[in-house]
């Protein structure tokens, strides 16, 4: 014997599909779901971010104190409101950081050659425990007299601390609070 087919019983259609309160469930677990990822997600954006700023930092330091030894001179690094970049600013590091062969006194760069720039991030804060002058390394690398300590903060309250010894040396070290 053969099945016989839904319209050969009189032409009834079977419907297949979600019904209401199937679709009512799959929007509840689908909006439990995206609630639990979302704080999840903004942390890990939050740490890439400072992590990303940490790199920037490294780097600028890196390169300003092997410049120093290889050109065996005075190279600053400062952070500096431009293009133009005329001056330096000591109270506010959240601006491009400028790498400049030179003494970069008195926050002006008028003198100085800028060897770099490099950009700032928008999302992570920094300051620097030293507010009145840049960082400068001598033809040795050292930063003698320099040393201090970056602290990097992100929105999420991540934060790190940067620090730089008086050899030039740098280091990170755990989170503290913003």
């Amino acid at each position: 014997m053969h099945p016989v087919s839904p319209r050969a019983r009189g032409g009834c259609r079977l419907h297949s599909g979600l019904t209401l309160i199937e679709l009512i469930v799959a929007i509840a677990v689908l909006a439990i779901t995206v609630t639990w990822a979302i704080p999840g997600f903004q942390q890990f954006t939050a740490r890439n971010q400072v992590a990303a700023e940490v790199m920037r930092i490294k780097t600028a330091l890196a390169l300003a104190r092997n410049t120093a030894v290889m050109r065996r001179a005075t190279i600053s690094v400062c952070a500096s409101p431009g293009p133009p970049y005329t001056h330096c600013t000591f109270d506010d590091w959240d601006h491009d950081w400028v790498i400049v062969e030179g003494e970069a006194s008195g926050g002006s760069l008028a003198g100085d050659t800028v060897l770099r720039v490099l950009e700032a991030s928008d999302e992570v804060a920094v300051s620097f425990n030293r507010d009145d002058r840049p960082v400068r390394f001598s033809a040795l690398g050292r930063s003698q007299g320099y040393n201090g300590t970056f602290n990097l903060c992100a929105k999420e309250q991540n934060t790190t601390n940067i620090v730089l010894n008086n050899l030039g040396r740098v280091e990170v070290k755990g989170s503290t609070s913003c």
